[in-house]
């Protein structure tokens, strides 16, 4: 005999309304990989070519200027938008049992979001870009232990040079946003599966039962029958 397994409770409505940020943060992830591939159609990673292209980007190809800007400055938000969600997160005890792991995916994916925007801060390849790169690899360089070979790795070398540049642009749109889309699908599979919370002047669940129309059968068996043929 087969027993019958009930459906799943659902999300109300109101519990919606703090996971906005998140969504927005998703959204200029989205936003950020659609402009990265149309950038990455025209942009040289060569150390003689790099501020050529950018500049032949931003003055001669159509709306170039335009999604070169959306792509720079939506970086920032990308990183803000992640501050706030992480931030609400915390004053709603969200990541308290039973869900200190998408805590952690989440402190992973702000990490993978800064490293994501700091290699790709050298791309321009100007004067701007290369001595941040040096401000940024130096302060890893710090770092005990680790530091000096991280330092070593990011500069491709012991000084920044011709293959910092390739090294940098592989990492900024290869190796991290594969983490990132990685992290986000293993995020969002385990906002379903755990569901979310309440905030904390909310004095209902923030989930509730759907209405009963009908049972489905499970694979489940009573262990009382579990003997009948």
């Amino acid at each position: 005999m087969l027993l019958a397994v009930e459906s799943r409770g659902s999300i109300t409505r109101g519990s919606t309304e703090g996971g906005k940020d998140g969504a927005a943060a998703l959204t200029a992830f989205l936003s950020q990989t659609i402009t990265g591939v149309v950038l990455a159609m025209y942009y040289k990673p060569d150390p003689d070519k790099a501020y050529d292209s950018v500049v032949n980007i931003t003055q001669d190809v159509t709306l170039g200027w335009l999604v070169r800007g959306m792509h720079k400055w939506g970086a920032s938000v990308f990183i803000i938008l992640l501050f706030f969600h992480m931030a609400r997160t915390f004053l709603f005890g969200a990541y308290k049992y039973p869900r200190e792991l998408n805590w952690v995916i989440g402190v992973l994916l702000l990490v993978s979001g800064m490293l994501e925007g700091f290699t790709g801060y050298l791309l321009p390849w100007d004067q701007t870009a290369y001595w941040a790169t040096v401000v940024g690899i130096n302060l890893n360089a710090t770092a005990p232990f680790l530091g000096p070979f991280l330092a070593q790795f990011l500069q491709g070398g012991l000084n920044i040079g011709p293959n910092t540049l390739p090294k940098f642009y592989a990492l900024h749109m290869l190796l991290i946003p594969g983490l990132i889309f990685a992290l986000i699908g293993l995020h969002l599979y385990l906002v379903v599966r755990l569901g979310v919370t309440s905030p904390p002047w909310s004095k209902t669940a923030a989930g509730r039962e759907r209405e009963e129309t009908g049972v489905r059968e499970g694979l489940i068996r009573d262990p009382a029958v579990e003997g009948e043929p």
